[in-house]
């Protein structure tokens, strides 16, 4: 019984507390794509992913109430960094879901304006940002206003407040309402209270990375959506050291009991029915983790590296390996010499026809594929052909009885194939991710050997000059490119037998490959030259070529392949590639096949319409 009017009680008084309305709530999984649409259209930074944001204590006077219930602690300000434009997973402080929408939008144009200024000048910093932004998109002042309107209803009551926060509040106001109006805030013994339509005054640095997360509408799924919801904030971390072990009860200050973080020392074991929700349950009420190391060694310690094959089942060598340079955003400089492409070749692949399950799907291709074999033309003016050319004989004719003297030599036309001058490299990504199953029957790595089979297959129809690679990497040395075909080689069974023969493994450093395929293309002498890019992710692999630092690296060597006269163009798999591909590739350079097992039939047909 006590428990049960325990658990009414806190229901009561939590609600009593809440300024919150889960009715309207707007999560950033519905407006993720317009928030970076927008953020990106007003000028903001193209290599900064949409990601949730940290909950941070905000300092403020709470109501009586709220302390009661031990809520609004902290709260969920939107701000930039060098990585990522962090919003709040949801929205629900306004009671109507169209204000909650607007407000993310706000925020977006908002921080599309700067980076986050330091606590110092936040004040003023977030006054000019208002002001910019409403005086360069004045479309934007009517959703600002509505949503000013509503906020101030939210703020605390003048008189409520003692006279130093009062006057810091009144400061606020006036700096919402008139933006650039106000050029001090003045100082309180407490914070002010947060301001939801500006970025956040000090927004937090984890002291670890955190890994990037992977973020209908009925009552039934609403406890699992906010559970995902919950899963996409980022935590902070920080390293302690080992405390006393011998330290009894009485030696701990008692008010250290009721804080939410506490030390366990005690050792998880692998369980077969271990309660992860539980776990899972327990982290979420705790914002900071702490990891430390006890000092004390194990009975054995075996390592074993799993991407290193043996010598005698890996790919042979060709050569010593290939300088490439890799471009670092932060410095804004080029790294010469910084990566090592080692070429590979599968000379112990079997030769093989192509597989019967892709006959059909094959025989259809090509005869698409000969659809695009360039059209006979009549050459004129020729000293040789099958008929008179009617126009250069009359000139003659009319010029030699106008007393000229001209020659006779070029009286014939000839009817002739057409040219059709075009190189295409075909980049595969072959890295461990590939690994993933599609579905019951197929993984990526089955996908895209099928894609490669059909392409070769296609493009040999055609005459076109084509080559296939694949690469994957291990650090920046080596960054492994497995050779398929080369220009310089037909398409035969040795060829398909090394597109049989690929498998998964590594990682992506997709700027090096680039780079090398660049080299590789620019050396084919061809009217048109078109990179065609097949993956799977974004660039990442060990060391700190993940997150900007690869996306940049490989949008520089994009840059570099445009300049020398290629056509890349990217087709990948990844549902999340709006995020990023946009940055590199830009609006159509790429394209995103939904579901991966057609990959093997669109290849080929995206290449004729990138071609004709």
């Amino acid at each position: 019984m006590e428990e049960h009017v325990g658990l009414l009680w806190d229901r009561l008084i939590t609600r009593a507390a809440t300024r919150r309305y889960p009715a309207a709530a707007v999560t950033l999984q519905q407006v993720g794509k317009t928030v970076a649409i927008l953020f990106r259209a007003l000028g903001g930074d193209g290599g900064l992913r949409v990601e949730a944001a940290t909950a941070t204590a905000h300092g403020a006077r709470r109501s009586w109430l709220q302390r009661l219930a031990g809520s609004n602690v902290d709260v969920e300000l939107c701000w930039r960094d060098e990585q990522a434009l962090r919003l709040p997973a949801l929205i629900d402080c306004f009671p109507q879901a169209e204000l909650n929408r607007d407000l993310y939008l706000w925020l977006a144009a908002l921080a599309a304006q700067g980076a986050t200024a330091s606590s110092s000048d936040w004040f003023l910093h977030s006054q000019q940002m208002t002001r910019k932004v409403l005086h360069d998109y004045p479309g934007i002042r009517a959703r600002y206003q509505r949503l000013l309107a509503a906020h101030l209803l939210q703020r605390p009551k003048l008189a409520q407040l003692r006279a130093d926060e009062s006057a810091q509040e009144q400061a606020i106001c006036t700096a919402l309402q008139d933006p650039g109006s106000c050029v001090q805030l003045p100082v309180a013994r407490r914070a002010p209270q947060p301001v939801v339509l500006w970025l956040h005054p000090v927004p937090p640095l984890p002291a670890g990375s955190a890994a990037d997360s992977g973020a209908d509408d009925t009552a039934a799924d609403r406890q699992g959506q906010s559970k995902e919801l919950e899963d996409q904030c980022r935590r902070q971390a920080e390293r302690v050291d080992m405390p006393q072990e011998d330290r009894g009860l009485i030696t701990v200050r008692m008010e250290n009991i009721f804080t939410w973080g506490e030390f366990a020392n005690l050792d998880r074991g692998t369980e077969e029915n271990e309660d992860l929700d539980e776990a899972a349950d327990a982290a979420k009420s705790i914002d900071r983790f702490s990891v430390t190391r006890d000092g004390k060694s194990v009975a054995s310690r075996l390592r074993f590296d799993l991407d290193l094959p043996s010598e005698s089942c890996d790919d042979q060598q060709i050569g010593s390996g290939i300088l490439v340079p890799e471009w670092d955003y932060k410095a804004q400089r080029l790294q010469a010499d910084y990566c090592r492409i080692q070429p590979m070749l599968a000379v112990a692949a079997a030769a093989i026809e192509l597989p019967p399950r892709l006959h059909r799907t094959a025989r259809q291709l090509r005869a698409q594929f000969q659809q695009l074999l360039p059209a006979r033309v009549w050459y004129h003016e020729q000293s040789d052909g099958v008929e008179i050319d009617l126009d250069a004989y009359l000139r003659f004719s009319s010029e030699r009885a106008a007393g000229q003297a001209v020659a006779g030599d070029c009286l014939y036309r000839d009817m002739r194939s057409g040219a059709r001058d075009l190189a295409c490299l075909l980049l595969a990504d072959l890295s461990l991710s590939t690994d993933a199953w599609v579905n019951d029957h197929a993984r990526v790595i089955d996908v895209i050997r099928d894609s490669l089979f059909l392409f070769a297959e296609s493009l040999a129809a055609t005459g076109d000059r084509f080559a296939m690679y694949g690469f994957s990497s291990r650090r920046r040395d080596p960054v492994r490119f497995h050779q398929l075909k080369s220009f310089a080689e037909s398409y035969n069974a040795p060829v398909r037998g090394r597109i049989n023969a690929i498998k998964p493994g590594y990682y992506t450093r997709m700027g090096a490959a680039v780079r090398h395929a660049t080299q590789l293309l620019t050396a084919e002498a061809a009217e048109r030259r078109l990179l065609l890019l097949l993956t799977d992710g974004k660039p990442n692999d060990l060391d700190r070529y993940e997150g900007r630092y690869g996306i940049e690296d490989t949008r520089h060597a994009l840059r570099q392949a445009r300049e020398q006269g290629l056509q890349p163009f990217c087709v990948t798999v990844d549902k999340h590639a709006g995020e990023y591909l946009p940055h590199l590739f830009g609006g159509g350079g790429y394209v995103v096949i939904h579901k991966p097992s057609q990959l093997p039939r669109e290849l080929p047909l995206l290449y004729a319409r990138l071609t004709v």
